[in-house]
């Protein structure tokens, strides 16, 4: 294809233009090779002759491309394209951020916008960096994946002019990566890192004409990771603007540290500082603007001190740090005098406030500062000269200490923040962020600017051969034959800057000269370099120089460039700021940082005149300094060594306007800044190759309308599309077809889209024919069926109208008789009223005045009322008045004889006492007061012994001038005068001032002996006092540690005896064993067991359990109680309890070794609860409560053991104290025969122990061994035989857990077989008692009474409660029965309430019920991500709250019950607590439900809502995305939706709350699918609109097939289903906006707005939403609602409150069925 075809008439190019730098013109004739001009016609109308001279103008892209993310992506790749993009980007869509290949173009908008939220940042977490919308966070997302996938150090660089937003972007990665990676040890190291920012803004920040919050310094940040996690940060600082300190232009200001200090000057801790207003400061008041709009400098001066606070500097070192800063404040205000006209001479007042001030901060003396800023040693071989400096020279000597001061304070400011995000651990990766300046380019450049552009020289090397090898990466990847892509390399320029005898070494020896010069300098730049092509000499004769960079030539001035690469410091000053007292100072001002004075220098933003050059120190004393050119060569080469190791990622930041106008761009401006950051290098390397690249897969859906038939017939899309390519570009030269992707030169995609266009207009032609026919012959006939239908309406009319004339005719008839009789009948009427009113009135009147003669008759007597009544309230008040004045008299003479006598009590001794109560406390404070005056006696002697030594120096000092004076015969009037003055001070100053101090001091000290004596007495005195005191407390400490040991000595006692019981329980157990094989002996005898045998039977069976239960809540006084009730006697009146009665009567009949058997269970159980309660009381005695170590003390010294053990006095063991002897007699007889067996058997059961400690041993060697060598392969990763010894352990790991897991189990089997033989024993007690049928059976063991008792409950006690809850909790698993209830757990659990309720014993009750939650509790913890589980166990909570309520006291849920159901109500236990309890449950519960279906469905979202193909065919209309075919369906959406809700039905939880789960989830898709669309802009089109609108349908669909619709899913779905419709409806007239204000009323207009300006419109089908229609709508969408939500993201985390509602249950407890798979056989139902 020739070049001519494509400048056709109607094509669009780009011409340039002096405003606009490039502009949009059509061809209006086609181009023929040999024409001089190209015929054009600009966007207003006015015809063109575009002259061609070497080239024809750039060529416009396909409206399809217009707005592309990634700028590469364009067909045509120059600057017009690029600009034109950007523009369109940044004023139509608001879009900021821009793709240009690996460079993210930032643009400032000078408006805050919402894409920085907490939502925005984890809606790009975990995302690939083409699936969304541009942004820095997907930047940072890229570097924080590439860091944690292949473990390489990452870097952001970001650059741009002042004012473009660098700060706010590094600002902003910093918050992303410290939100994303969070920390791993320190918790606050994030707040840390972030805390870092205004810190180094507040020291590094100032406001300039450019940019109100302008960072004057480089800085690099490194944030450091450990697996992932944030472990710390450090900062390098580069190039700090210290010229800035002392001189700011015009509208310009010095660091915000100074406004900060000068704005909080009325602080408390500040008063003494001498802070002021700003205005009354030389050093910030030179750019006259103090003050910035919309800032707070005393609100930002609290957040750097926070910040402060967080990076561990203390309060103190913070004041100490303003103190220094507030100093150099005062420097700038010493006023220096010249001593004549000539300035041979200055000197400084001595009494100069700054002065003074300055001096009194930093801890030095006056009269040093005044010499060393008005004098300069020299020194030579054998002498010293003191050579006075001019005016001139003094103040910029001031100013060079004032620049070096705080270019320290700024260094140990970088090393302080440093210090606190110091990681102790380490770190493995890095991600660096650097924020550096841009290229800078003014009308008068100097040295800062020179410094930068050498850096960004740097740089951009390193960004070229960044983007080279990443290009050269992508076709050896594809296999695309490599062609070298020529790129500019100024590596040239590199070398005149720092190679040998470069502008640095030239710079670097001149300055080495004594008398260098700014001049000689240049003169040696054009003599050596003259030659260059990238150096030239100015036209003008003036001493400056031109180098050429890659963004343009600079031209810099020579003047200044020496003095400030020496950047000299008075060492006379600095020496005497080494020797302050201020801590701080000396650690500013180290020996070793002398020779590194700083690292950075000083630079200007700005076009300004250069100052005065300084004075130069000596070279005998800089020697071994190293200029501000070295220093910053050598940080530059170590930043880009260190940047060459990590895999870089750029920002470019571009200003769009000079005047911080927000979304206003001038494109001249925004040119500059991209040539000049290597935006447009990059398109042009891009260009320079196959800039266009599509995947097989997205050619084929985009193109697929100009694929032929025969080439559709294969089945290989990429076969397919080679085809195709070679039909459509009969040049192979214009594209290539690599391994996935083809690769197209330049415009060859353009060409592709205007021919897919052109097909596709002619389908639509075609279309469009057919449609107009069938549309024409469906007019015609609606309009024929139309005639027919008017006829016989016409005909119908006709006939109606006839009917109607007639009845009318008859109606007027009807009315006219009607009317006229009821005109007559009103005459009649009205006449007959008016007679009626003429009455009335005449009867009222009369009325009315009887009643004004009985009004007048009633007033006159009211009147005769009042005055009587006066009259005698008149005479009572005269007899009151004297009543009252005789009782003030007796008061009075009473009042006066109490006053005598409280007189004489206050005489009194004990009135003194009482008066003189508080004298200890002033005695104290007069203690306080005679130590304050003794110190500052002290305080004055060391002054006036420093004024005796300053008064001696300055006497010598005087002597000594007046002595060099004397030698010069020229100067004997100056010398007179000296040593008049000397005369004058030695009188004056040693005897007035001396004399006068020394008597006030001895006055002082006089007073300070007097009260010091006074004072003496009344200490002596409080010192008696305190002495009775301290006696009586020693004593109390004796009492009470003796009191201490004895307990200690008890406590001891109580663990000796609780081992004891130990050991007993062990003998006991085994004897147990050996009796279980004795009873097989006996089966012949008759007897009858005793209920209590029973108990103790039913007591051991529950041993197991009970010993891994927690104690009740009562601990061990409530166990200690039910051991007493278990032996006292039944109260006279009441039933006698069955197993005492058993026991008094069944003692006859009974075997020795059946009572010795059940004498061992008695013991046993006894040992089992004294142990548990011991226990408990030991811990309760380490606690360091003092009662509370008491109590449990207390409750042992009252028992003995015999009651420990049962066996204590009772009216009960009284009558059996025989049986119990013959039971010992028979457990010493079977011990005897049994010894041998009991000996075989603990062996036996030591050796299993032993065994098993063996294996877990070796198991936990087995760990240690494998964490090892888990680190060791972590460190070897490349090792694979590493790698296969792991495995082999983890599988003899594994074989071993195997076998412990079969010893455990073999465990349990002899514990379960110990059970069964219990259980055997039990059933043969039961047939036992069924043999006498004359005793009544007896109630079950584990329950008090059976009379009463209802078959609704399940019998336990306090022992089985560890069992109860480790079987239908902990171990519980849903049965699989249809046949048994899924709330079954629930169900046990209540019945087990109703028995504790039944027995009154609420502490019980409230035991099980705590017990259960923390056990529900437990498993969840366990099994948070299983979906089931955490269904099961919300059923059943719920279901037994329901039962609380259910059976509970309050009769509102009482109406539901049957006559049996109210039967088995709670009648003792108060149920309320339980409920409450049980209520937060449930809700913990639910919301772990929701989270852990969240779980699976976050990540099916997206795909299935916005990504899959569910309707085929509208891909192909969908603007080109990188992004791969999409893993999850709609259909796999509904399915684990599906899943969810049949696991809610089946678990029975009531249809209320499955409603409401439902409605969360589905508010879940809604938010993020709307998150989605606002952040993807492909997204926002017709095409996505539909699909989004079917998959919405869809799932209304699901939800109405469910029943679910009615459960407020409509209003959760709403948002999305207005956003697709918004995407469908049409967007271009007045009309259209006022139907898209009413149709969006859930949407914000945020919302809105961004979904309009990201809207992609079809090619060729649809046209870009104008600007002014969006504006049209965010203002009608602000007047509707003018205080509507702001935000832009829906907060998918919002959880909707969770009503549980109330749920009767049908089911009887008396028929519940519990199946025999749960082991609950220790329950029985009563």
């Amino acid at each position: 294809m020739a070049v001519g075809d494509l400048y056709v008439q109607g094509a669009r190019v780009w011409i340039p233009d002096c405003t606009e730098v490039w502009k949009v013109a059509e061809v209006t004739r086609s181009y023929e090779e040999g024409d001089d001009v190209l015929h054009l016609c600009l966007e207003d109308g006015l015809e063109l002759a575009y002259p061609i001279e070497s080239h024809l103008p750039p060529l416009c892209n396909p409206d399809c491309l217009s707005g592309e993310d990634d700028l590469v992506a364009l067909s045509y790749l120059h600057e017009p394209a690029v600009l034109h993009s950007l523009r369109v980007r940044f004023l139509e869509a608001n879009a900021i951020y821009t793709y240009c290949g690996i460079i993210l173009v930032a643009i400032n908008p000078y408006k805050q916008l919402p894409i920085y939220e907490e939502e925005v940042i984890y809606a790009y977490s975990g995302r690939e960096m083409g699936d969304m919308d541009p942004h820095i966070f997907a930047l940072a997302e890229e570097a924080y994946k590439q860091m944690s996938r292949y473990g390489k150090n990452q870097s952001l660089i970001i650059s741009g002019e002042s004012g473009a937003g660098k700060t706010a972007s590094a600002k902003y990665a910093m918050r992303y990566f410290t939100a994303v990676g969070g920390s791993l040890g320190d918790s606050s190291m994030e707040d840390k890192v972030l805390a870092s920012s205004p810190v180094m803004e507040a020291f590094g920040n100032a406001k300039t004409t450019r940019n109100d919050n302008s960072s004057r310094f480089g800085k690099y940040i490194e944030i450091g990771f450990s697996q992932a996690y944030v472990m710390g940060a450090t900062i390098k600082t580069y190039l700090l603007e210290k010229s800035r300190v002392t001189f700011q232009a015009k509208a310009e200001r010095n660091y915000h540290i100074f406004y900060q200090l000068c704005a909080s000057a009325a602080l408390p801790e500040l008063q003494g500082l001498g802070l002021c207003g700003a205005e009354s400061f030389r050093y910030t008041s030179q750019g006259q603007c103090t003050h910035v709009e919309g800032t707070d400098d005393a609100a930002d001066l609290d957040s750097t001190r926070h910040a402060f606070s967080l990076l561990g500097v203390l309060e103190t070192e913070q004041l100490e740090l303003f103190s220094v800063l507030t100093a150099i404040l005062h420097l700038g205000n010493i006023m220096v005098r010249g001593r004549d006209r000539h300035g041979d001479g200055c000197f400084v007042e001595p009494t100069d406030k700054a002065l003074g001030l300055f001096c009194t901060l930093l801890g030095i003396e006056e009269s040093q500062v005044s010499r060393w800023l008005c004098y300069r040693k020299l020194v030579t071989t054998g002498e010293t000269y003191m050579k006075p400096l001019s005016r001139q020279q003094a103040l910029d000597s001031r100013d060079a200490l004032a620049k070096y001061m705080y270019g320290q304070i700024f260094r140990w400011m970088a090393s302080r923040v440093n210090r606190a995000l110091r990681s102790p651990e380490g770190y493995h990766t890095s991600i660096g962020i650097l924020d550096i300046y841009g290229f800078e380019m003014f009308e008068l450049n100097s040295f800062e600017q020179f410094c930068i552009n050498y850096a960004n020289e740097k740089l951009q090397q390193l960004f070229n051969l960044h983007v080279f090898k990443l290009e050269q990466e992508e076709y050896m990847t594809e296999e695309i034959p490599w062609v070298f892509v020529d790129f500019y390399d100024n590596q040239p320029c590199i070398e005149l800057i720092e190679g040998r005898l470069g502008i640095l070494d030239l710079l670097n020896e001149e300055c080495k000269m004594p008398q260098g010069s700014d001049g000689s300098w240049a003169q040696k730049l054009y003599q050596t370099h003259f030659s260059s092509s990238h150096f030239q000499k100015p036209k003008r004769p003036t001493d400056a120089f031109i180098v050429c960079h890659f963004a343009g030539k600079v031209e810099y001035q020579c003047n200044g460039f020496v003095e400030k690469n020496r950047d000299a410091v008075p060492e006379e000053l600095v020496g005497l700021l080494r020797a302050s007292k201020s801590a701080l100072l000396t650690e500013l001002f180290l020996e070793e940082g002398d020779s590194t004075v700083s690292l950075q220098s000083r630079r200007s933003s700005g076009p300004r005149l250069a100052g005065r050059p300084g004075r130069r120190s000596l070279p005998s004393n800089n020697k071994n300094k190293k200029s501000i050119a070295s220093q910053f060569k050598a940080s530059l080469h170590k930043l880009v060594e260190m940047l060459g190791s990590t895999t870089p990622h750029y920002i470019r930041c571009i200003k769009p306007n000079d005047s911080k106008k927000p979304f206003m761009f001038d494109s001249r401006r925004v040119v500059e800044q991209l040539r000049a950051c290597g935006v447009l290098e990059t398109i042009r390397i891009s260009a320079s190759g196959y800039p266009s690249r599509w995947t097989y897969q997205e050619f084929f859906s985009r193109y697929l309308p100009l694929v032929s038939r025969e080439e559709l017939t294969g089945t290989n899309k990429k076969q397919i599309c080679i085809l195709a390519l070679e039909r459509l570009l009969q040049d192979p030269r214009k594209y290539q077809c690599g391994r996935s992707k083809v690769f197209f030169r330049a415009g060859q995609v353009a060409y592709l889209e205007e021919l897919r266009y052109q097909r596709l207009r002619g389908a639509c032609i075609l279309l469009q024919r057919h449609l107009r026919g069938w549309l024409a012959r469906q007019r015609f006939r609606r309009m024929h069926m139309a005639a027919i239908c008017l006829q016989r309406y016409a005909r119908g009319m006709l006939a109606r109208r006839l009917v109607r004339v007639l009845q009318r005719t008859r109606a007027a008839v009807v009315l006219q008789k009607t009317v006229r009789m009821a005109l007559a009948r009103r005459s009649y009427l009205r006449v007959h009223q008016a007679v009626l009113t003429i009455q009335a009135f005449a009867r009222g009147m009369f009325a009315r005045r009887f009643y004004q003669q009985m009004v007048r008759h009633q007033k006159a007597m009211v009147i005769q009322a009042a005055v009587r009544g006066w009259l005698a309230r008149a005479r009572y008040t005269r007899l009151r008045k004297a009543v009252i004045y005789l009782q003030c008299c007796y008061r009075r003479a009473w009042a006066r004889r109490e006053l005598w006598r409280l007189r004489a009590e206050a005489r009194s001794v004990e009135h003194y006492k009482q008066l003189h109560k508080g004298m200890e406390i002033k005695v104290m404070q007069l203690q306080c007061r005679l130590d304050e005056q003794a110190q500052e006696k002290q305080c004055l002697s060391e002054q006036l012994l420093a004024l005796n030594a300053a008064h001696a120096v300055e006497v010598q000092r005087l002597q000594a001038e007046m002595q060099r004076l004397q030698e010069d015969a020229a100067c004997d009037a100056r010398v007179q005068h000296l040593q008049e003055r000397l005369a004058e001070l030695e009188q004056h100053s040693a005897e007035s001032r001396l004399g006068q101090e020394l008597e006030e001091l001895k006055q002082r000290l006089a007073e300070v002996e007097a009260v010091k004596l006074h004072l003496g007495e009344e200490r002596d005195a409080l010192v008696r006092r305190m002495l009775e005191q301290s006696q009586d407390l020693e004593e109390q400490h004796k009492r009470a540690a003796r009191e201490s040991r004895g307990l200690l000595q008890e406590l001891e006692e109580e663990r000796a005896r609780y081992q004891s019981l130990v050991k007993e329980y062990a003998r006991l157990e085994q004897g147990y064993e050996n009796l279980r094989d004795e009873m097989a002996f006996h089966k012949q005898s008759t007897f009858r067991r005793s209920p209590s045998s029973e108990s103790f039977l039913g007591s051991e069976s529950s041993y197991l359990s009970s010993m891994s239960t927690v104690p009740s809540r009562d601990g061990s006084d409530f166990q200690a109680e039910g051991l007493e009730e278990r032996w006292q006697l039944v109260p006279e009146g009441q039933q006698p309890h069955p197993s005492s009665e058993a026991m008094l009567n069944g003692n006859m009949g009974q075997d020795p070794f059946e009572k010795a058997y059940l004498l061992l269970l008695g013991q046993l159980n006894a040992v089992n609860e004294e142990l548990a309660r011991t226990r408990e009381e030991l811990r309760r005695a380490r606690a360091p409560v003092e009662p509370e170590e008491k109590r449990p003390l207390d409750f042992l010294k009252r028992r003995n053991i015999a009651e420990m053990l049962g066996l204590a006095r009772s009216p009960e063991k009284t009558a059996v104290d025989d049986d119990l002897k013959h039971a010992y007699d028979a457990v010493q007889v079977a011990n005897r025969l049994l010894a041998n067996q009991l000996q075989e058997e603990k062996q036996q059961h030591e050796e299993e122990v032993e065994g098993l400690h063996l294996d877990i041993r070796s198991l936990k060697q087995l760990s240690q061994q494998q964490a090892a060598l888990i680190q060791d392969l972590q460190r070897h990763q490349g090792q694979e035989g590493l790698q296969h010894h792991v495995v082999r352990l983890k599988e003899e790991n594994w074989e071993l857990a195997q076998k412990l897991e079969k010893q455990e189990r073999t465990t349990l089997k002899l514990q379960k077989q110990l059970r069964a033989y219990a259980k055997q024993i039990q059933d043969l007690t039961v047939r036992r008692e069924a043999i006498w049928p004359g005793q009544e059976p007896s109630g079950p063991s584990n329950i008090s009474s059976s009379a009463g008792l209802s078959p609704a409950m399940l019998a336990w006690k306090m022992e089985d409660e560890g069992r109860i809850i480790k079987t239908i909790i902990t171990d519980y698993r849903p049965q699989s029965s249809p046949a048994v209830l899924p709330d079954l757990p629930a169900y046990v659990l209540f019945m087990c309430f109703r028995h504790a309720d039944h027995c009154c014993d609420t502490p019980r009750a409230h035991s099980l019920m705590d017990a259960a939650i923390n056990a529900i509790k437990r498993v969840m913890k366990k099994h948070s991500d299983d979906f089931n589980v955490v269904t099961l166990w919300l059923a059943n909570v719920c279901r037994l709250l329901n039962c609380l309520r259910q059976y509970g006291r309050d009769e509102s849920y009482w109406k539901a019950n049957t006559v049996r159901q109210n039967e088995h109500r709670l009648h003792n236990v108060d149920p309320q607590g339980a409920c409450q309890s049980l209520g937060t449950l449930a809700i913990q519960l639910y919301q772990q439900l929701i989270r852990t279906a969240e779980k699976g469905l976050k990540p099916m979202i997206v795909a299935a809502m916005l990504e899959s193909e569910t309707i085929q065919g509208l891909s192909s209309a969908r603007p080109r995305r990188p992004s791969a075919a999409p893993g999850h369906m709609l259909p796999d959406l509904l399915q684990q939706l599906g899943s969810f809700c049949e696991a809610l039905s089946c678990q029975g939880l009531p249809a209320a709350v499955v409603h409401q789960a439902v409605r969360q989830l589905l508010f879940l898709i809604s938010g993020t699918t709307l998150n989605y669309l606002l952040l993807r802009k492909d997204a926002c089109s017709w095409s996505c609109g539909i699909q989004l609108r079917y998959n919405i349908s869809q799932l209304e669909q699901w939800l109405r097939a469910k029943g679910l619709y009615q459960s407020g899913v409509r209003e959760v779905l709403e948002p999305l289903v207005q956003a697709a419709q918004l995407l469908q409806v049409k967007k271009a007239t007045e009309e259209d906006a006022r139907a898209i204000c009413s149709l969006c009323t859930v949407l914000s207009t945020q919302q809105v707005v961004k979904i309009l300006r990201a809207y992609t419109p079809t090619a060729g089908l649809e046209e870009r939403v104008n600007p002014s229609f969006i504006n049209s709508i965010e203002k009608h969408l602000q007047e509707q609602n003018p205080e509507g939500p702001s935000q832009l993201l829906v907060d998918t985390c919002h959880l909707f409150p969770v009503h549980l509602p109330f749920s009767a249950s049908s089911v009887h407890l008396d028929e519940l069925c519990i199946p025999d798979s749960i082991d609950l056989a220790f329950l029985l139902r009563v």
